[in-house]
């Protein structure tokens, strides 16, 4: 069960406006479901084509900043 708020009702009437065929405002409410979970389901793919492009783009651009064997000499000073 769902109270029709009056932004319920606004995203009610909107999709019947887009789905004409849907007659139950309890169906429109789960196509609006679905829809939005479709919507972040993509949003967070792409998302995730972005970051990992960003990543490609930076990969290497620190290649030589350190010599061999700097993370070693590095931990030599770490407590045990």
């Amino acid at each position: 069960m769902i109270t029709e708020t009056e932004e319920v009702t606004e995203a009610l009437d909107e999709a019947a406006r887009h789905w004409p065929e849907e007659r139950s405002r309890g169906r429109l409410l789960l196509r609006l479901i679905t829809e939005g979970h479709h919507a972040l389901r993509r949003t967070d793919a792409e998302i995730t084509v972005k970051r990992r492009a960003a990543i490609e783009r930076q990969r290497g651009a620190l290649t030589g900043a350190y010599d061999e064997g700097y993370l070693a000499e590095l931990r030599e000073d770490w407590p045990t």
